[in-house]
């Protein structure tokens, strides 16, 4: 992914927001990537699974050996199906 002019990228190892501080994929994040991704929806999840994996191991190194539970809902259940 492009880091986008408005500078909404994951601010690595904690994943929040470059930009707003939230945790990431933002929703400004989520709709750049929707956009990025129209019509391409197997791309879009192998993407974001890449990037969970990323994102457990990284997460897990700051919390004491354990990702947070919720990286399945902000990086895979947002996708829509269709």
């Amino acid at each position: 992914m492009s880091p986008g002019p408005d500078g909404h990228v994951a601010s690595r190892p904690s994943w929040r927001c470059a930009a707003c501080g939230s945790a990431w994929p933002c929703s400004s994040a989520k709709l750049r990537l929707l956009a990025e991704y129209r019509g391409n929806r197997p791309g879009l999840l192998v993407y974001l699974a890449a990037l969970w994996e990323e994102a457990a191991a990284q997460l897990a190194d700051v919390h004491d050996g354990e990702p947070p539970t919720d990286l399945h809902r902000r990086f895979m259940a947002w996708v829509p199906d269709r």
